[in-house]
């Protein structure tokens, strides 16, 4: 058999990429960028959705990532002039927020058309070849690009995607512009689908209104919805990933990447942009505004030129409790424990301490044995009596004092609108965050609940308010202050 020159090899590799590349999505964009673009595993998960939409599936698919990880380079910027060249008589509209970003899509899908449909045994138009409105020649198929408002008058999408509608946050926070947004979906974007058209929507998200939001409630559509946290925190992954992994290491987002930059854009942030889970501005039982925060010293308040809203934490506290939510899954698994020191003071509760994190049955009780020594004033050990929590009790209350066992009454969304007054009232404080930065999750979860995708820290904090609160009128606290015990 005669030996192929390194030019023949070079040929006969090129020849098969040429034929993946006409056959699968996923190849075809990797062929297309001349070698700079790469994969990754969830960019190759969106590839296989796209794949099924190219090959004649209808399909409403809600894309969620966080910022720079290439979602529109693998979508929107490749998709249409593939999906095209499989089906030269369909029709494409790609919309974004604005006119100047949805020309640029445009014209990337035009120049990858215009230099690989010969793949397809296809052209461009020769009379139809503009950035923003192109056609395949002599077929009926072609691709509109517009900015959100644009006129896309008469015409018509077998395809439609739609990529960032909202530009930045502080549009995101508009109400105005977000019911503009909607608007503009009902009265003329979902009009231009064609019978059997599908659905791209992309975004990264800043606010739980937005257009995904709206979507995900008010919209009829059987949605494929690839949510992509930047690092995993379900259990049920799309990727299959362990809590805590992150999205694309190979890109330099990886784990440290992620703490880091939770730090430094503050958790709201991070959760909403980066994890794909916004909470409500306001708040859904627990409303933002209703937060109040506590210093150690009047001078940590004058220092920091803090509002009058900002109080002291008083030095005498009539009660110290430690509360706990110990309900995972398994006597051996690994899964969020939260724990928390709250003090109440007359009519007022502060929050002092917490620990939250992933842990099993051991951790679990090591981290009560710390926080015992650590807060030796905390008496009152609160931990609910369920799952294992239960466990935890019969193992613990002969070696530490004060554990009470909880049996709370009603659901998780009942005990805290039971507390939900006690913070309306301005009557709960945490630590100003330039204390302990810890202090900006507790207060996501709290306004996220019940939608946010875990609920400890909301579990630990109604149990402790709800029997402090019960508890504030018990005449043996009153005595075992006032001989300073």
């Amino acid at each position: 058999m005669p030996t192929l020159s390194k030019k023949e090899l070079e040929t006969l590799a090129n020849e098969a990429q040429r034929e993946l590349a006409k056959r699968n999505y996923r190849e075809y964009v990797e062929f297309v960028h001349h070698g700079h673009y790469e994969h990754y595993r969830h960019t190759e998960l969106i590839c296989d959705v796209l794949q099924r939409i190219a090959d004649g599936e209808q399909l409403s698919v809600l894309i969620e990532m966080p910022p720079r990880h290439g979602k529109s380079m693998t979508v929107t910027e490749s998709f249409p002039s593939f999906y095209l060249a499989k089906n030269p008589d369909k029709r494409v509209i790609a919309a974004a927020y604005s006119d100047g970003l949805a020309t640029k899509f445009g014209r990337l899908n035009r120049n990858k058309f215009n230099e690989f449909s010969n793949l397809f045994d296809l052209r461009l138009s020769e009379s139809n070849g503009a950035m923003k409105d192109w056609g395949v020649q002599d077929r009926r198929g072609g691709m509109i690009a517009t900015g959100i408002g644009g006129s896309i008058t008469g015409q018509g999408a077998d395809l439609m995607i739609i990529d960032d509608p909202i530009k930045n946050m502080k549009e995101a926070s508009s109400q105005t512009i977000r019911d503009n947004i909607w608007d503009e979906w009902e009265a003329t974007l979902s009009t231009r689908l064609h019978d059997g058209a599908s659905l791209i929507v992309i975004m990264t998200r800043w606010n739980e209104d937005d257009l995904i939001g709206r979507l995900l409630t008010r919209s009829p559509r059987n949605w494929i919805r690839l949510r992509l946290p930047a690092i995993a925190e379900d259990d049920d992954d799309l990727l299959g990933r362990s809590f805590g992994e992150a999205l694309c290491p190979e890109l330099g987002f990886n784990e440290q990447w992620a703490e880091a930059k939770k730090f430094e854009v503050g958790s709201r942030t991070w959760a909403s942009l980066y994890q794909q889970r916004p909470s409500p501005a306001g708040g859904n039982i627990f409303k933002r505004e209703w937060v109040r925060y506590y210093v150690r010293t009047a001078e940590q308040k004058r220092e920091w030129g803090l509002s009058d809203d900002v109080v002291v934490l008083p030095t005498h506290l009539d009660k110290v409790a430690q509360s706990w939510d110990c309900t995972f899954k398994d006597s051996s698994a690994s899964d969020f424990v939260a724990g928390g020191v709250w003090a109440r003071k007359q009519a007022q509760y502060f929050l002092l301490d917490i620990d939250h994190r992933r842990m099993g049955f051991a951790d679990t009780m090591k981290a009560i044995r710390a926080m015992s020594d650590k807060w030796p004033n905390a008496r009152s050990k609160y931990i609910e009596d369920k799952a294992n929590g239960t466990a935890i009790i019969e193992m613990l209350k002969d070696e530490i004092s004060g554990i009470i066992p909880v049996n709370p009454n009603g659901g998780k969304e009942a005990r805290a609108n039971a507390v939900s007054p006690l913070f309306e009232a301005g009557n709960v404080f945490l630590p100003h965050p330039n204390i302990c930065s810890w202090s900006e999750d507790v207060i996501e979860e709290l306004v996220s609940f019940p939608n946010a995708a875990h609920d400890d820290l909301v579990d630990m904090t109604t149990q402790a308010l709800n029997q402090l609160y019960t508890s504030k009128s018990n005449p043996l606290d009153r005595y075992k202050n006032l001989l300073g015990k």
